[in-house]
């Protein structure tokens, strides 16, 4: 079976891309073998980035493993080194309208916007409660396209598919 790289962009690389990343490798793992290696990166991680506590609790808490979750740059991924990567999706407002580095192969791209949970302000059960939320609307786009039937879409269907997944409201 072949195995499909994603990378998942947002700017700090710290909540949405991270918890998107978890969640792919989680739902895409299985009896029958791994179909998507999915990973993560930001357009400017602050110094020191780490992923968000709070990300990395609801994570846990839904039974993902997190131990090789890192905050990194985007660039890690523009070298010739760097795995091939067949789809690349902005999950943040700011990485989608910001000039990507070239990704080698052209990648079908696509946004799935999201609220940062990391932005809200508040107590800890308001801030959880935000993460909660974008947890649970990742996970449903997650699953909308680890179900794409892939192997029998053409290139075209493919993006029309990863475009409609991104638009679609998810509560």
């Amino acid at each position: 079976m072949t195995t499909l790289n994603v990378l998942f962009l947002c700017t700090h690389n710290s909540a949405r891309s991270i918890l998107s990343e978890a969640l792919l490798n989680h739902m895409a793992s299985g009896a029958s073998g791994t179909r998507f290696k999915a990973f993560s990166a930001g357009s400017s991680p602050r110094e020191n980035q780490q992923p968000n506590p709070l990300g990395l609790q609801v994570l846990k808490a839904a039974g993902i493993d997190t131990s090789y979750l890192s905050s990194k740059s985007w660039d890690e991924f523009a070298t010739p080194e760097a795995p091939h990567m067949d789809f690349v999706i902005t999950v943040c407002d700011n990485a989608a309208g910001e000039v990507c580095p070239y990704w080698p192969g052209q990648p079908l791209r696509a946004h799935w916007g999201f609220e940062d949970p990391a932005a809200v302000a508040g107590d800890e059960e308001t801030k959880r409660h935000a993460f909660d939320k974008i947890f649970r609307q990742i996970m449903r786009r997650v699953e909308l396209f680890v179900n794409l039937p892939l192997t029998t879409l053409d290139r075209q269907t493919i993006q029309r598919e990863l475009d409609l997944i991104g638009s679609q409201a998810v509560e």
